[in-house]
């Protein structure tokens, strides 16, 4: 819905509450004529229900409302003497329409000093979960949320099993466009695996959906930084393809609205105006290569060919996460897409292309011994793919074992790369350059520069773009240039080959933006093993974290003595 729309919404509503309620404002010594007004209506009404009148603030704060709308509907009808359970199921079932019976059929009075205590402990329990339930909403949408780091893009800087707070005030906290959702839940509810969120993910139907009427224009409100180059941040998935972390494609095959897309966090190579270019693996930016915060550490995979075998003690030496073993398949005519069936995505992108009736050729990934016997597949001995930093790679490359060591580099004309059309002779290592729109700067159109710019056009900005012929047409007229409206980002993560990043779906629009991480609160390897040194470290810096735990506690502990002596002394007298 638009900001219009939206707002003819909101007056039908306060003429609907207003139908339903003016007689218990006069019931309750109110004019008829105050259950109209917007906003005031509210400020009236929690008068009369004896509710403080910040509640209003909350009737229009989405997600929360939802909690407080039939909290409201409960209090009125208790204000006129409804205190039964049926009457508190009448009032949330009707969706407070339980108010025009009271308003026109039933024989109220107004109870003007009634008791506002729960008249049971279940009462009790039920109010202050709501209430705790309201304020954690508040702080997760608008200040901070927390956050799990699931897969390994960012290894060195950020690892598996790292509790994260997300600020969401740091760019400025985003509105939730997706008004009907369940509160503190991101797109999924745990245990039922269901869709929390009201929402037509049919692509066909979508657009004419009565359940998407509900969504919210995109609004967030402003922020005291801006993205700076190299930051951790913390976005929603523009492509909308993870149906889970190990299924990526780079094109769409189902549709969430923006606040619901997959959370992902990577580093902002590029930011608005800037040239990218990826040379190697490597980012170079208007011209020069990206230097990281010296906290990042990059990693490649490398082809390692050894005199020994790969042992456990050389993998821990040497910080590598993971590995491939290379296999030959030998004396036999084969498929490429047979093998391929056996690999998935991320196993995928390391098979060596050959042709059909070759005689050997060599496949690099985890291959499961069934596999192995059906497509025939040997092992090759001591050669690897090993993911490693720079600085490692150079030490091993000089061991005594190794035989050979080269980074390892993607085919070239990689159809899962950004943007996905064989002109661009690209592959996640070397690409581009390309340039990172900015808001209000205008580029040039044609043929072709519009696969780079195409789903930035019709997609993020709400475009119709159609091409007849060498024709561009946008909004049904003919276009040589265009003009962007919002600024966009490059995200990388920092294990090159092993990150589902914008190599694979483009920019990042900042509408997509979710925050700034700023500290570790919590880092376990595994289920039983804490890492103490990441526990209560920040994100951003220079130098190696410092960790905050024992302060933390320190100042925990002091702060749990201090109100026990300050109950003890005012007990005392």
């Amino acid at each position: 819905m638009t900001i219009t729309q939206w707002l003819i919404f909101f007056l039908i509503i306060q003429i609907v509450h207003g139908l339903g309620t003016w007689k218990l404002y006069v019931k309750a010594g109110r004019q008829a004529w105050e259950a109209f007004i917007p906003i005031y209506n509210s400020v009236i009404l929690m008068k009369i229900i004896r509710r403080p009148w910040w509640w209003t603030i909350l009737l229009f704060v989405p997600i929360v409302n939802l909690i407080m709308f039939p909290v409201v509907w409960v209090e009125t009808a208790r204000s006129f003497g409804k205190n039964n359970y049926i009457d508190t199921f009448l009032a949330i079932v009707t969706l407070g329409f339980y108010n025009y019976y009271l308003n026109y059929a039933a024989e109220v009075s107004y109870i003007e000093n009634r008791d506002l205590q729960p008249k049971s402990s279940s009462g009790d329990w039920v109010s202050s979960i709501l209430f705790a339930v309201v304020a954690a909403t508040i702080v997760h949408t608008y200040f901070i949320q927390p956050f799990t780091i699931p897969s390994s893009s960012l290894e060195k800087s950020l690892l598996v099993g790292d509790f994260l707070f997300v600020s969401k005030f740091h760019y400025g906290a985003r509105i939730p466009m997706t008004t009907v959702a369940l509160p503190m839940v991101h797109d999924t509810i745990p245990i039922a695996k269901s869709k929390s969120y009201l929402f037509n993910d049919s692509y066909e139907k979508r657009k004419s959906s009565w359940k998407n009427k509900l969504q919210l224009p995109y609004m967030r409100f402003p922020g005291f930084e801006n993205i700076k180059r190299n930051e951790i941040v913390v976005f929603n998935q523009p492509a909308d393809t993870l149906l889970d972390m190990n299924n990526f494609t780079p094109d769409r095959n189902y549709y969430k609205p923006i606040d619901k897309k997959t959370n992902l966090v990577k580093r902002c190579v590029g930011i608005p105006g800037d040239s990218l270019e990826i040379i190697d693996g490597y980012a170079y930016i208007n011209g020069k290569k990206n230097v990281l915060p010296d906290r990042a550490q990059l990693q490649h995979y490398y082809t390692w060919v050894s005199k020994s075998n790969i042992s456990q003690e050389f993998i821990d030496k040497y910080e590598i996460e993971n590995f491939w073993r290379f296999y030959k398949i030998e004396n036999q005519l084969w498929d490429n897409s047979k093998v391929q069936g056996y690999l998935n995505e991320k196993d995928r992108s390391f098979l060596k292309e050959a042709s059909r009736d070759s005689l050997m050729t060599e496949v690099v990934g985890f291959i499961q011994y069934d596999d192995m016997v059906k497509l025939r597949m040997i092992p090759i001995e001591n050669k690897f793919n090993i993911n490693l930093t720079a600085k490692n790679a150079s030490i091993i490359e000089k061991l005594p074992i190794t035989v050979s060591l080269n980074q390892f580099s993607y085919q070239l004309n990689d159809p899962t790369v950004f943007p996905h059309n064989a002109e661009y002779n690209w592959n996640y290592d070397n690409f581009g350059p390309i340039y990172i729109p900015k808001k209000g700067e205008t580029i040039k159109l044609s043929m072709e520069v519009l696969p780079l710019y195409q789903r930035v056009i019709s997609e993020y900005e709400g475009n119709t773009l159609q091409v007849k012929g060498n024709q561009i047409l946008i909004n049904g007229k003919p276009a040589t240039s265009y003009t962007f409206k919002q600024n966009y980002y490059w995200m990388m993560g920092d294990n090159r080959h092993n990150s589902i990043d914008a190599r694979g779906w483009g920019y990042v629009p900042f509408d997509h933006v979710v925050g700034k991480p700023v500290f570790i609160w919590m880092s376990w390897d595994g289920i039983k093993n804490p890492r103490w040194e990441r526990w209560f470290t920040t994100v951003h810096g220079n130098g190696k974290a410092t960790s905050y735990l024992i302060p933390f506690v320190v100042l925990l502990l002091g702060w749990f003595g201090f109100n026990k002596w300050r109950k003890r002394k005012k007990a005392n007298g």
